[in-house]
């Protein structure tokens, strides 16, 4: 793992943006080809709400893969973060320009309809101060302590957007439940070590 850590150590983090808007660089392509189906509109929702749930388990993966297999891609951390929150926002932006032409009344309508749209507007409200955040002065202004409690909103925008994402489906398909699953799992592991922390201390003291 050692020499895998030193490989890592060698390629910087912005190259992740580059390959991570790849997906969303093909797919608007394929629609401006015409290859994208019968409904395009449809595939260019489900694909950019999908990779904006990948690059956000994939970011709250850090922590587990180096406290359980020494395996450290922190570097990387922020990078899938932002990919996630960025790939939120072509998400939203195609709802509200492609799909809606900005009718602000209608989908203030559907917002409060129909709940899968509810929780992912949540998840969103959420992500946006998480994003804001990302970047050092907001760390050292916040101080690190405050700066990780706020960021522990990512499990929960997170959470919700799987529940968004299964609630679209309106089924009960694999995919889905995967993803969810992984966030479960996540956030089982993660309250399971802040609770090891919590006894530990109060041991101590």
């Amino acid at each position: 793992m050692q020499m895998i850590n030193a490989y890592l150590r060698k390629i910087p983090a912005w190259l992740l943006y580059p390959i991570g808007f790849l997906p969303a660089i093909l797919t608007f392509q394929g629609a401006l080809n015409n290859q994208l189906g019968a409904d395009p509109l449809a595939v260019l929702e489900h694909q950019s709400g999908i990779w904006a749930l990948r690059f956000l388990i994939a970011a709250l993966c850090i922590t587990p893969l180096l406290r359980l297999f020494r395996l450290n891609l922190m570097k990387f951390r922020r990078a899938l973060g932002l990919l996630g929150f960025y790939y939120v926002i072509l998400h939203l932006a195609v709802w509200v320009w492609l799909d809606h032409w900005f009718e602000w009344g209608r989908m203030g309508a559907e917002i409060l309809k129909r709940p899968y749209i509810t929780v992912g507007m949540l998840a969103f409200v959420i992500l946006v101060p998480l994003a804001l955040s990302s970047n050092d002065l907001a760390v050292r202004r916040l101080g690190a302590a405050l700066w990780r409690r706020i960021h522990w909103w990512a499990y929960g925008a997170t959470a919700l957007g799987a529940i968004h994402f299964l609630l679209v489906v309106k089924e009960w398909p694999p995919e889905p439940l995967i993803y969810l699953g992984l966030v479960a799992a996540l956030l089982g592991w993660r309250g399971r070590h802040a609770l090891g922390r919590a006894r530990t201390a109060a041991a101590s003291s």
